[in-house]
């Protein structure tokens, strides 16, 4: 009875990590190799923008930077990204609100007099990807 327990347990747990997965994003096109580039991952519309699910960072060389996520479950996601050429940790703004620094997002999203939505960026993942944004 035990040997079916464990064997039982193993293949459920084999089957939640089968469904987890790698989410690779490669930036480029920045305009120098100062600072470092800030990625965002979003699982909703209601937190798009405002609290991250996942967030990583990483240097930039020959204006390119690439991030991993790993163990991901499979799903819907976003990504916000942004260039923090002074490293201080958020998106600049000018005195009117507009952001001073570059920043992009997944699927070319593009707002029209504000940010871009998330219906515009997201996309779904159900195994090993990679996404490409250029600012």
């Amino acid at each position: 009875m035990t040997k079916i327990i464990t064997i039982t347990i193993l293949f459920i747990c084999s089957l939640m990590s089968a469904q987890n997965v790698k989410l690779t994003v490669a930036v480029s096109g920045l305009k120098n190799d100062t600072g470092v580039v800030k990625v965002g991952l979003y699982n909703s519309d209601g937190t798009f923008l405002k609290a991250t699910y996942k967030s990583l960072a990483s240097e930039i060389k020959d204006n390119k930077a690439v991030v991993t996520f790993d163990n991901l479950p499979a799903g819907e996601y976003a990504i916000s990204t942004y260039h923090d050429e002074n490293i201080n940790g958020k998106l600049d703004r000018n005195s009117m609100g507009m952001p001073i620094e570059e920043y992009a997002a997944s699927n070319n999203a593009k707002g029209f007099m504000g940010p871009p939505l998330y219906s515009d960026a997201k996309f779904n993942i159900t195994k090993d990807s990679k996404v490409e944004i250029a600012f």
